[in-house]
């Protein structure tokens, strides 16, 4: 079952376990960074108001820093960008008075989160 060391091979032996999974968590880690990124993309994109069309389209996805342990991936409206917190959170009009809020960021966000940590879970627990 196990593998036979000699007492003074042990912590080379350890080392070497701990740094294979780390190794394979880290790459679970950025596939499910990754996948959690195009979720919250595409359903920004599906529940996003829609006039013209263009706001919708204009989200993406942009890696910002990524390095042997860490990913860090940013969904943001590549053009449309001054609209984003108007339409989610609302804004007052010239002549007074209010437009409604039109949430969809807040709720593509809770949705990636809960896939974030579900594909987290499961690859650890795969390997």
């Amino acid at each position: 079952m196990g593998t036979r060391i000699q007492i003074d091979q042990l912590a080379a032996t350890v080392m070497k376990e701990l740094e294979d999974y780390a190794n394979t968590t880290t790459d679970g880690v950025k596939a499910a960074v990754k996948k959690a990124a195009d979720t919250v993309k595409k359903e920004i994109s599906a529940t996003a108001p829609v006039r013209t069309g263009k706001y919708a389209k204009s989200w993406a996805t942009k890696t910002t820093a990524e390095n042997s342990h860490a990913l860090e991936i940013t969904v943001h409206s590549r053009n449309r960008y001054q609209l984003a917190h108007l339409l989610e959170h609302g804004h007052a009009k010239r002549g007074g008075g209010r437009v409604a809020a039109r949430p969809h960021i807040a709720a593509a966000e809770e949705l990636g989160i809960e896939e974030l940590e579900r594909e987290i879970e499961r690859s650890i627990r795969n390997g």
